[in-house]
């Protein structure tokens, strides 16, 4: 025997119909109160970049309508427009407040990022004020990315200040100690000799390194003169390995060139093109692995011509390539060895104010250089916006 309940439950088939009838009665409910607030979403949507003439025709032309249909039932009408008039204040009332809540939130966005939290973005609706809310997480980022760069500058910065006194202070001193030592009148003339050839090697460094520095100074100032000619990239590049034979030689790393037999004729300032050369073979020739291959490549493209310069490093890469770029930035850190850590920052800076490109990228001990030569050279007094094309 089935007690009332699993009677009416399992048995009776009116009850199931009523509980299907129910339950799409509820799902059509439910699909009449989305759609109605679908419509009215559409029906009251307000773009704030949309002109303003448009928004107020597509709203009054819908209270007309409204209103018209209202009409047709002659007097029943005023009861029915009293109606109209009591719903439509409470929908715009609750819209309203709804808008003023998410300007409520676009408010406290930007009183954040005023105080200075550029980390946390505005998020969800905001209704019209969507746009702005997009255009503020914009600007947050633009100013996160602008802090990010200013203390990175900051630091480069100091640790330039830092360098710069090293990398200066350790010749003079060198300078200061060997003219002491030249002072004494019972040095022999081999000791005399050879203290005065240590001068020299020490005043020829300290030179270089105020030249290079004066040479990145002038590029980073744009104050730099440039003289516009068409090059043989091809040509340019066995001279300047020509010219280092002899350090390539003592090096102990086997150089394999590859580029192409014929011209490869470029508008380019040919000094300076030529110091970018000689500082990526002195690159090699100081920080590669003894022994090992280094290989330089010039290939010709359809924008231009890339040069790259590919070696295995006796030093392990842990620096950061982005920076490895910037002025008196070494891969050697202790600074052991020769260099001043300018070599491949005037690499990059030559290589932009003639309308190029340089990058850095390491594989683990693999080291490669790219500088990437435009068809075309910046036309003078332009800076890098003009070209003068080759002919």
């Amino acid at each position: 025997m089935y007690g009332l309940r699993e009677t009416l439950t399992h048995r009776w088939l009116c009850w199931h119909a009523v509980h299907w009838l129910w339950d799409c009665l509820r799902a059509a409910a439910g699909k009449v109160r989305d759609g109605c607030a679908r419509l009215w979403r559409v029906a009251t949507r307000v773009d704030l970049l949309e002109p303003a003439d448009r928004t107020l025709v597509r709203l009054l032309t819908i209270n007309f309508f409204i209103l018209a249909l209202i009409c047709c039932f002659w007097f029943a009408g005023i009861f029915g427009i009293l109606i109209y008039s009591v719903l439509l204040f409470l929908l715009l009332r609750g819209r309203l407040h709804a808008e003023q809540q998410n300007y409520q939130k676009l408010l406290d966005a930007a009183r954040r990022m005023a105080a200075g939290d550029l980390t946390t973005p505005a998020s969800g609706e905001m209704g019209m004020f969507d746009p702005l809310r997009d255009t503020l997480n914009e600007l947050r980022a633009g100013f996160e990315k602008a802090v990010d760069e200013e203390v990175r500058s900051r630091n480069m910065k100091t640790e330039l200040i830092t360098n710069v006194s090293h990398d200066l202070k350790t010749p003079l001193t060198a300078i200061i100690t060997y003219i002491g030592l030249l002072k004494d009148p019972a040095l022999s003339e081999e000791a005399r000799a050879q203290y005065i050839q240590t001068l020299d090697n020490k005043s020829q460094r300290l030179k270089r390194l105020i030249e290079d520095l004066f040479e990145i100074s002038k590029a980073a100032s744009g104050n730099a003169v440039m003289h516009y000619a068409e090059v043989d990239l091809a040509s340019l590049l066995r001279q300047a390995a020509c010219e280092l034979e002899d350090a390539i030689g003592q090096s102990g790393v086997d150089f394999r060139w590859q580029m192409p037999e014929h011209r490869v004729p470029l508008i380019l300032d040919g000094q300076k093109t030529y110091r970018i050369f000689e500082n990526l073979l002195v690159n090699i020739i100081k920080y590669a692995l003894p022994g090992t291959r280094a290989y330089i490549t010039l290939t010709e493209t359809p924008e231009g011509a890339v040069v790259e310069c590919k070696n295995v490093s006796a030093a392990e890469l842990n620096f950061d390539t982005a920076a490895i770029t910037e002025r008196f930035v070494r891969g050697d850190r202790s600074r052991s060895t020769e260099g001043s850590g300018l070599g491949l920052a005037i690499v990059k800076s030559f290589a932009e104010l003639q309308g190029g490109a340089f990058s850095v990228s390491t594989d683990g001990d693999l080291f490669k250089a790219t500088v990437f030569f435009r068809q075309g050279a910046p036309a003078p007094n332009t800076g890098t916006g003009g070209y003068i094309e080759s002919v």
